[in-house]
């Protein structure tokens, strides 16, 4: 696995994923470049209901990339009955999928952990009045 973004459990004071990179094939500065394209690519889903993106409100719970350069998402929703549970998904592959040297994506959904307010960075926080 050449890196594993992971969503601290406590998202307070940053969003950020904590990069944990093994031995990869791909060199440590272009895994880097593709982790903050993905973060780009997440930060431009919004959830239609609500007007922060899924990276701030803490939607994506890990992402890895492997050596042959797959990403595997793994993310929430603000709610299993929420009314895009079945477009997000798709969103969510689509972006992740422009990102310049990705060439595979899956994204599963889990509602293990469920997704609670705790998990929204500060900024999504202050964009709700949250703070």
């Amino acid at each position: 696995m050449a890196d594993d973004m992971r969503l601290p459990e406590s998202v307070e004071g940053s969003a950020q994923p904590e990069a944990e990179a093994d031995s990869s094939k791909i060199p440590q500065d272009e895994l880097n470049r593709i982790t903050d394209d993905l973060i780009a690519a997440f930060k431009s889903v919004f959830d239609p209901e609500i007007p922060v993106d899924i990276y701030e409100l803490g939607l994506i719970y890990k992402v890895d990339i492997d050596d042959d350069r797959k990403v595997d998402v793994e993310m929430t929703l603000t709610a299993p009955g929420c009314p895009v549970a079945g477009d997000m998904p798709g969103w969510v592959e689509t972006a992740a999928r422009g990102v310049d040297g990705v060439k595979d994506v899956e994204v599963r959904l889990t509602f293990d952990p469920p997704w609670d307010p705790s998990r929204m960075s500060d900024e999504a926080r202050l964009a709700l009045n949250m703070l």
